[in-house]
C-alpha cells in the first residue's frame, strides 16, 4: 500500500524525518507531499524544500521507498491522484489532534477510500515544528539540534538573508 505524508516542511525538522522513517517502515511506498499553501508565508520555495528533503533522505536505508512531490489543492484529492490509500499526520499535542481530527473527518467525507493515520511524535520531538525552529533562530538560538545536519547551514543562511536571524 502507498501512503503520503503532506506538509509545508518549511524547513523539514528532525521530527518530520522521524515520521518519514517510521512511515517508510510501514508502507511499500511513501510520498512526502509538499503542499502549496497560499495562506502561509514560507521561507523556502516548494522546489527548495523538495531539494532539502531529498538531500536529507539520500543516505537513508529507506530512500528508495520515498518520493518527494509538490502538490496543490485539497490534500485528499492530491493523495487520490498519487494513488495513496493513507494520509500520514503527525500529532505532537492535544491541540494538533483536535485540528487533525477535523481535517481527517472532512477528508473521510470527501473520499472515504483514503484513511488518515495519526503518528504520535516521539517525546523528544513533541514540541518541534518548523515555526519553532524559525522562532529559535530569530531569537539568536542554535537551531542545529532540531534540523538535519544536511540543511542546517542552508536554513541559517536563508534566515540571515531575510534579515530575521540574529547573529
Amino acid at each position: 500500500m502507498k501512503a503520503c505524508y503532506p506538509g509545508t516542511f518549511d524547513p523539514i525538522t528532525l521530527g518530520h524525518l522521524d515520521v518519514i522513517e517510521r512511515a517508510a517502515k510501514m508502507f511499500e511506498e511513501l510520498d512526502v507531499l509538499i503542499m502549496k499553501n497560499p495562506r502561509k508565508k514560507c521561507t523556502f520555495t516548494e522546489e527548495e524544500r523538495k531539494e532539502m528533503i531529498e538531500e536529507c533522505l539520500k543516505d537513508k536505508p529507506y530512500k528508495d521507498k520515498v518520493k518527494v512531490v509538490i502538490g496543490s489543492g485539497l490534500t485528499v484529492d492530491y493523495a487520490g491522484k498519487l494513488g495513496a490509500g493513507v494520509i500520514i499526520r503527525g500529532i505532537r499535542a492535544v491541540s494538533d489532534y483536535e485540528y487533525e481530527l477535523q481535517q481527517a473527518t472532512a477528508n473521510q467525507t470527501l473520499d472515504p477510500n483514503i484513511e488518515t493515520l495519526f503518528m504520535i511524535a516521539q517525546p523528544k520531538y513533541s514540541f518541534l515544528s518548523s515555526s519553532t525552529v524559525k522562532e529559535i533562530a530569530y531569537g539568536g538560538g542554535d537551531i542545529a539540534p532540531f534540523l538535519p545536519a544536511e540543511i542546517t547551514e542552508k536554513v541559517r543562511e536563508a534566515l540571515a538573508k531575510q534579515g530575521t536571524l540574529l547573529l
